[in-house]
């Protein structure tokens, strides 16, 4: 970028990766890098383990059509907020300032967001130790836990680019160690080779709650796969908005909930194993456990990326304290790993449950926004703001909305209304937190919205047009140029400044007095 001080250092912006900002066209990728990114995080294990576990506890049929309703409802999720991620350029966890929670109402969103992550690091991390542990016995899981917990700091410092080389680069070993497993199980004589479709355990009947079981198991994952393609969608140059909101937004959950659902089932039963880390060290010994620290790598570079983006998020909105997102990747890292040790894996499936409550709730009202609320009844804003300036700090609409479905939907989970609501608990949150969203909505008329509503100019400001025709203005705090929907007008102290040094400043809410 022309201008002397105003040049953009590219490795400091790759750092950041726009965590806190919309991201500019200049900085988006082509849909097929965008998807390949996101297919790192459908090819984790997580989504084998899941479908080994429940064709293991409730049979293969059960399983299988759970994954197939993880499929669909998945993706058309997924696609929803995919598309409104490409087309603001804001991640799921700026788009909730503006979407119903104010500027410090979404930290709850965030710093939960952020959990989700750090237990799915903890988790693909288990798998990855116990396997190397199942084929080199003479190391200990605890040192292996630390040991590929941090190994994927490195990994993550260049935020999107660098990810999109390493899955790049990575996928077709990871293509061909799968089929050779999978090759090899078959050949292998087990004791459920020749049933493992109709696999059934003592007592287990299809359909019933065997199946609502299952599927409220899978809401957790349908709910962070729908909610996670946000934080790559908003990188979709806009010219391929259609093409990215299918390739982002549903093949992810096609690959991660029905081909290795499916492959899990086929392994659990088979093996009479849940841990894929284990069953393919079995089936394939060294190359075994190469696979599996490939796909454990593959999915937990994403999981770092989305942990510390949230983190991130939350510091810099309830503690102003932005030491940038490099700093919350080795944070997450280091909370995955202590996480690991503390056994994570043993609790996945009651996790996924209460994962699924809070995360159906966060994506219903979302939905209620910006379809109805939004879309319908044209309350507030039509945009999705997202700089402090212009937001309350709470937002009634959203946050009542959120805390009031979680815990009704908490209170299903933990089976005070028996097992029918315990295993409906996620739907049941959803459709609380979008009806309670829009009533609430109506009853406040949309005014906690917006704080002010200015109409900024920049023109007199404009330092350079790109070729995108955004236009550049400096940022009077950190000297830095963003596009003008990325800065407002400070009132309190007559400078331009950019969002993020914005959220950042101590003053607070003053320039709305």
């Amino acid at each position: 970028m022309a201008g002397g001080t105003l040049k953009t250092d590219d490795k400091e912006e790759m750092k950041e990766d726009y965590a806190l900002r919309k991201v500019p066209q200049h900085w988006r990728l082509p849909w097929y890098s965008i998807m390949n990114v996101a297919l790192g995080v459908a090819t984790a294990m997580v989504f084998m383990q899941m479908g080994s576990l429940m064709a293991v506890s409730y049979g293969s049929i059960n399983a299988i059509l759970a994954e197939i309703y993880a499929t669909v409802f998945g993706g058309i999720l997924g696609m929803a907020i995919a598309y409104s991620a490409a087309k603001t350029g804001l991640s799921v966890n700026l788009m909730s300032r503006g979407a119903g929670l104010g500027f410090t109402g979404s930290s709850i969103t965030s710093f939960i967001y952020a959990i989700n992550f750090i237990m799915y690091a903890a988790i693909e991390g288990s798998i990855m130790a116990y396997a190397i542990n199942a084929y080199i016995p003479a190391i200990p899981v605890w040192l292996l836990m630390i040991v590929v917990g941090l190994a994927v700091i490195p990994l993550n410092w260049y935020g999107m680019a660098q990810l999109d080389k390493f899955q790049k680069y990575s996928i077709p070993i990871y293509v061909i160690l799968l089929v050779v497993g999978i090759i090899t199980a078959a050949r292998m004589n087990l004791p459920h080779s020749s049933d493992w479709l109709s696999f059934l355990p003592d007592g287990g009947a299809v359909g019933g709650v065997g199946l609502l079981t299952a599927i409220g198991v899978m809401n957790g994952l349908v709910g962070i796969m729908a909610l996670l393609v946000s934080d790559y969608a908003r990188f979709v140059k806009p010219t391929e908005r259609k093409m990215g909101v299918i390739a982002v937004g549903f093949i992810p959950s096609f690959v991660a909930f029905f081909l290795s659902g499916l492959i899990g089932v086929w392994f659990g039963v088979r093996f009479g194993e849940q841990n894929p880390g284990k069953y393919f060290v079995l089936a394939m010994g060294f190359w075994g456990a190469i696979y599996t620290i490939l796909t454990q790598l593959r999915i937990n570079v994403t999981n770092l990326y989305s942990g510390s983006m949230s983190l991130a998020n939350f510091f810099a909105r309830v503690f102003h304290f932005t030491p940038g997102r490099v700093f919350w990747v080795v944070v997450t890292a280091v909370t995955a790993v202590i996480a690991m040790l503390a056994g994570a894996l043993d609790h996945l499936g009651p996790m996924l449950t209460f994962q699924g409550v809070f995360l159906f709730a966060w994506v219903a009202l979302l939905a209620a926004d910006i379809l109805v609320v939004k879309g319908i009844l044209k309350l507030g804003p039509s945009h999705i703001e997202h700089r402090r300036g212009h937001l309350y700090e709470w937002n009634p609409v959203g946050v009542i909305s959120l805390v009031v479905s979680s815990v009704i939907g908490c209170m299903m989970a933990f089976n005070m209304f028996g097992a029918f609501w315990a295993s409906t608990s996620a739907f049941a949150a959803a459709v609380i937190a979008f009806v309670l969203h829009i009533v609430m909505a109506v009853a406040t008329q949309g005014k906690y919205y917006e704080a002010r509503s200015v109409e900024e100019s920049f023109s007199a400001n404009v330092i350079e047009t790109n070729k995108f025709g955004e236009k550049l203005v400096k940022c009077e705090k950190c000297g830095h140029p963003f596009i003008t929907e990325d800065m407002l007008y400070c009132t309190l102290h007559k400078q331009n400044y950019c969002s993020q040094c914005c959220a950042e400043a101590s003053c607070g809410t003053a320039c709305q007095a």
